[in-house]
């Protein structure tokens, strides 16, 4: 999102609500207390907080945004999509995280060559929009190959020692596993752990998936640690400062695909690709021109155009 917003000229405040609903709502309001309000808002709907955000700011000059997780369709029946009920909310950008489980797990699933197998899954939490949208991928191809028998979905919470002390017992409990699907790394680390610690060897034994662009992560993709990688998300961000920017310059994303868009950021990375990207990553701004991905400076694009592939190139 900095980069982006040094390359737009937009200025950027970032303030943290730590995966907390009561936090992000007090920082809200510590916002709409401000004696001038923001021109833009970005949020994100986590543990389902934002219907709540939208009502604090139901009277606000301020415009918001959803980005990453957006409302659900439950929570839209209630209070309605962008542009209706409130007006300011304008629209949303949400990665492809159906699809990023669905490749995941077809990926992993690949590692068995056809032939019979079991698998445990590592998922966020029961109230992130992103980690049921990875579970639904997951099923997807779960359906798609009967061979292959999912043991247990449990919620490892993202964070790597839920998953260590779950896949400590998992791992015993199902013995003749051999993939293991995560929702995130630091889940994919957790039980890589554990099954080192009781003498099996990721690559070889165990085949892990995992989500994220953590240095760590890449690196074990490059390894074979890691046997399938899907990364991208981080680069939404910076897409919803281009969108801000556009129609802030009265070219509204609207006409070009949408008030609520799917950007495809979500992309199985191989070891070239990691490495490539790791290293892309160290570069100040990326040596991305985030102009060139914007309809004010690109008059005749017709709808964004939002990948990883510049930051693979």
């Amino acid at each position: 999102m900095q980069a982006a917003a040094d390359d737009l000229g937009m200025h950027l405040e970032v303030i943290y609500g730590d995966r907390d609903p009561q936090r992000l709502l007090s920082n809200a309001r510590r916002v709409l207390a401000r004696p001038q309000q923001p021109d833009y808002l970005v949020f994100v709907n986590e543990m389902y907080a934002a219907p709540e955000l939208l009502r604090l700011f139901a009277d606000s000059p301020t415009k918001l945004f959803s980005v990453h997780s957006t409302l659900t369709p439950e929570q839209r029946s209630i209070v309605g999509g962008p542009r209706e009920h409130y007006r300011n909310w304008i629209g949303s950008l949400i990665p492809n995280d159906e699809e990023a489980g669905y490749l995941m797990a077809k990926a992993l699933i690949a590692k068995l060559k056809g032939q019979p197998g079991e698998l445990l899954a590592f998922s966020g939490t029961r109230h992130t929009p992103s980690a049921l949208l990875r579970q639904q991928g997951l099923r997807q191809a779960l359906a798609e190959h009967p061979e292959v028998k999912l043991q247990q979905l449990v919620y490892g919470e993202w964070t790597r020692q839920r998953a260590y002390e779950q896949a400590q017992t998992l791992l015993q409990r199902y013995s003749h596993v051999r993939l293991v699907w995560s929702a995130n790394d630091e889940m994919a680390f957790g039980a890589m752990q554990a099954a080192q610690e009781l003498g099996k060897r990721a690559g070889t034994d165990l085949y892990f998936s995992a989500l994220n662009n953590s240095e760590e992560v890449l690196r074990a993709r490059m390894a074979g640690q890691v046997c399938v990688l899907v990364g991208g998300h981080f680069t939404l961000g910076g897409w919803a400062m281009v969108l801000l920017h556009d129609y802030h310059a009265g070219q509204d994303f609207a006409v070009r695909g949408g008030k609520d868009q799917i950007a495809p950021v979500f992309s199985l990375l191989d070891a070239e690709q990691s490495a490539r990207l790791s290293t892309r990553l160290q570069v100040p701004g990326y040596d991305l021109d985030f102009r060139r991905f914007s309809a004010l400076y690109q008059p005749r694009m017709r709808a964004y155009r939002f990948s990883i592939t510049p930051l693979l190139q």
